[in-house]
C-alpha cells in the first residue's frame, strides 16, 4: 500500500454515484441505504446512507479507476458511520446488521488494497474496520447466525483483517500508536493458538512490554495452564474491544473450569457448592446462567447449590454461550462504539518505548 505505482482514490462518497444509480436501477439497495419514506416499489438511494458493497475482483478485469476508489479519509469516515449509525440499530435483527456491516467493511479493505496509501494511513483504516467487525460479531448470538452472518465466514474475515493489519505493521518503521493493543487483540482472538503465540513472541521486546500486550500474554498463559480462577479474574479486567476479541472462547473456558471442579469434587454421595460461587468464579450473568450451565452438563441442582455426583458430569454439543454482559457488554461503560473504534477515548493506546 505504500508504493507509488498505484493511484490514490478520488471518490468523495461512501458509495460511488455510479454504483448508487446502478443498484437503485437493479433494486439491490439494502433498506438501510434508502432515503426515508422511499421504501416502496422504487426505493431511492440516500447518498448519506448508501455504502459501497463488496464485489470480488474478477480475474483479468482492469483495476477500477481512481474515481471509484475511496481515499483513506473517506474510508475512515465510512467505518465511523458504520460504527456510529448502523452497528447499534435496534430496528434490524442482529444478523442483518452484522451481515451488512461485515460486507461493507470487506469493501473498505478492498478499496484500500487497490490504491497507493502510506502505511500509517492504511493502519488507521484497518484498525478501525477490524475493531468495528470484532464488536458487531461479538453481539451475534449463535441462534441468530445465518446467511451473510455465518460464523465461519465472519471468522475468516476477522482473520483476514488481522493479516492485513499485521502485514501493514511489519512494513517500514512508521509509528503505529495502537499496534500493541491490536497485537494483543490478535492473540486474544486466537487464544491457545501456538502459532499466534509464536508470532507475538517474535515482536520487538519494547512492543511486547506494552501493557495491552502484557495483559493478552497473561490471559493466554492462564488459559494454557488451566488456571481458571486467574483467567476469569483477568477477563473481568479487559477493556471492551479485548473482551469482544476473546468472547468466542468464554464458553469453552467455562466448560473446562466446570469439568475440573467436577473431577475434584465428585463423590458417590455428592459434594455441593453454592451457585453464587459458580457465578463469581466463572463471571456469569446471574444465578439463571449458572443453573443453565450446570444443567447443560448433567449436574444436579439442589435449591441454590450445585451437586457434584460421580459420573453425572457430561459434555454434549457446544456449551451455553451465555449473554456475556459482565465480561463484554458492560465494558462500554457509557462510551459509544464509535468512540472505542476510533480510539477517541485513547485510554488504552500504548506507545512502545524507544530502544535504549
Amino acid at each position: 500500500m505504500s508504493g507509488c505505482e498505484l493511484p490514490r482514490g478520488l471518490c468523495p462518497d461512501m458509495c460511488p454515484a455510479s454504483e448508487r444509480v446502478r443498484r437503485e436501477r437493479e433494486r439491490r439497495l439494502h433498506w438501510l441505504e434508502v432515503e426515508p419514506g422511499s421504501r416502496g416499489r422504487a426505493p431511492r438511494a440516500d447518498p448519506q446512507r448508501a455504502v459501497k458493497e463488496y464485489c470480488r475482483p474478477a480475474a483479468g478485469k482492469p483495476r477500477p479507476p481512481p474515481g471509484l476508489l475511496r481515499p483513506p479519509p473517506v474510508l475512515l469516515a465510512t467505518v465511523r458511520y458504520l460504527a456510529a449509525e448502523v452497528a447499534g440499530r435496534a430496528d434490524a435483527s442482529c444478523a442483518e446488521v452484522v451481515g451488512f456491516v461485515a460486507d461493507r467493511l470487506r469493501a473498505v479493505r478492498l478499496d484500500l488494497s487497490l490504491q497507493g496509501v502510506g502505511d500509517a494511513e492504511a493502519a488507521a483504516v484497518l484498525e478501525a474496520a477490524l475493531a468495528t467487525l470484532l464488536a458487531v460479531v461479538a453481539r451475534l448470538r449463535p441462534e441468530e447466525a445465518s446467511g451473510a452472518a455465518d460464523p465461519v465466514l465472519l471468522q475468516t474475515q476477522v482473520q483476514e483483517g488481522f493479516g492485513s493489519l499485521r502485514r501493514c505493521y511489519a512494513r517500514g518503521n512508521a509509528p503505529h500508536p495502537r499496534q500493541a493493543a491490536f497485537q494483543g487483540l490478535f492473540l486474544l482472538y486466537n487464544l491457545g493458538s501456538v502459532e499466534a503465540l509464536q508470532q507475538v513472541l517474535q515482536l520487538p521486546a519494547t512492543l511486547r512490554a506494552c501493557p495491552p500486550l502484557q495483559t493478552a500474554l497473561a490471559v493466554d498463559a492462564a488459559f494454557r495452564e488451566g488456571n481458571h480462577a486467574r483467567l476469569f479474574r483477568l477477563l473481568r479486567t479487559l477493556p471492551y474491544l479485548q473482551s469482544c476479541a476473546v468472547q468466542g472462547h468464554i464458553g469453552c473456558c467455562r466448560r473446562k473450569a466446570l469439568a475440573r471442579l467436577s473431577r475434584a469434587l465428585s463423590t458417590p454421595k455428592g459434594q455441593t457448592l453454592p451457585l453464587d460461587f459458580i457465578v463469581h468464579l466463572l463471571a456469569l450473568d446471574g444465578l439463571h446462567e449458572a443453573e443453565d450451565l450446570c444443567r447443560a452438563h448433567g449436574l444436579t441442582l439442589d435449591k441454590d447449590r450445585v451437586v457434584f455426583l460421580r459420573g453425572r458430569y457430561s459434555e454434549e454439543g457446544l456449551p451455553p454461550p451465555g449473554t456475556c454482559h459482565t465480561l463484554v457488554g458492560s465494558k462500554l461503560q457509557g462510551r459509544t462504539l464509535e468512540e472505542v473504534v476510533m480510539a477517541e477515548e485513547d485510554r488504552d493506546v500504548q506507545r512502545p518505548e524507544p530502544p535504549a
